[in-house]
């Protein structure tokens, strides 16, 4: 059994065109780069835990948040595009 957030990537890695064997390379390999996993491992760290429990609204709104330097309250979320925008 993958993680959830070690799932979601792969999934998303397939859909863009990757075998099930490249994207789990991937997958694994970026998320222990970002801290998400676990050095050497697939089980996730307490920020990869976090992480994969998020909605993708949470997660469309804290990465805007960041890129912005704004709040998360300020912004709305498109569940069509998986895109968070300011609100009017």
């Amino acid at each position: 059994m993958m993680t959830k957030i070690l799932d979601r990537l792969v999934k998303q890695l397939k859909a863009k065109g990757k075998s099930e064997k490249v994207a789990y390379a991937i997958a694994v390999s970026q998320l222990q780069k970002s801290k998400n996993l676990k050095k050497n491992s697939t089980k996730p760290t307490a920020k990869g835990i976090k992480q994969g429990n998020k909605t993708p609204s949470e997660r469309a709104k804290l990465r805007q948040a960041k890129y912005t330097n704004k709040k998360v309250s300020d912004f709305k979320y498109n569940k069509k595009n998986n895109r968070a925008t300011l609100k009017a």
